[in-house]
């Protein structure tokens, strides 16, 4: 192991990962050996709240599972502003395109934990060296690409023909469950109006008129830098 690992506690090889019950959707489609073997390159990183994990600019060097911890992706705006453009947990991942490895771009947007957060890092020249190895690994890469560009596609599809309030309500819908400790009960969402109006994609005014509606009816209880959904059921996903 490089002593890079050993004089940074946050990162690590970890010796722990045969025992991970950690479950990532994606990985369900390698063979039960391809999955280990995958897994046992990666690195163990932990971050504190509020560290950036990735840089936007910096060179895409390696993907990213999320272990624990819920991270915000942000952008920067032509203004000398960040907009936040998605929030992510357990579960998802972040830097595909770092596994096209001589093909990668840089950074599209910098990633920061809203709290402490454990990723397992996998970086560009193990996959590439998974690949000469495991035929599976092609068709991970063709997921992940996949399921990037799918997500991509419906945003842009919301955008265009859907009204604010249901995407509104949509994005509250997944925010709840990404941040909820369990199936029901309130779930406290530690963004503030404006963060949801760029995640949404409108503005601060038509979200607080929207969330005010919202409010009146019991589904959400609003504070300074936070949004309580007390009724998931409510908010509409379709």
């Amino acid at each position: 192991m490089p002593s890079a690992h050993l004089r940074d506690p946050r990162t690590r090889l970890d010796p722990d990962w045969l025992t991970d019950d950690m479950e990532w959707q994606l990985l369900a489609s390698l063979a039960p050996d391809e999955r280990v073997a995958l897994l046992s390159r990666t690195t163990l990183r932990h971050y504190r709240r509020a560290e950036t994990l990735v840089s936007e600019g910096d060179p895409s060097d390696s993907l990213h599972l999320v272990e624990a911890g819920r991270l915000a992706v942000r952008v920067s705006t032509k203004d000398g502003n960040t907009a936040t453009l998605n929030i992510i947990g357990p579960g998802d991942f972040f830097g595909e395109l770092s596994l096209l490895h001589d093909l990668a771009p840089a950074r599209s947007a910098s990633v920061v934990a809203l709290e402490p957060a454990r990723t397992r890092s996998l970086s560009a020249s193990a996959f590439a060296a998974l690949r000469l190895t495991h035929r599976g690994a092609d068709q991970l890469l063709l997921q992940f690409i996949g399921r990037r560009v799918e997500e991509l596609s419906a945003r842009l599809v919301e955008v265009m023909y859907e009204d604010l309030d249901r995407r509104m309500e949509r994005r509250l819908k997944e925010l709840a469950e990404t941040f909820a400790d369990g199936p029901t009960g309130p779930v406290q969402i530690p963004l503030t109006q404006e963060q949801l109006a760029q995640i949404v994609g409108g503005t601060r005014p038509s979200i607080n008129e929207a969330l005010q509606t919202l409010a009146e009816r019991g589904v959400v209880e609003l504070g300074r830098g936070r949004i309580t959904v007390l009724d998931r059921r409510a908010l509409s996903a379709d």
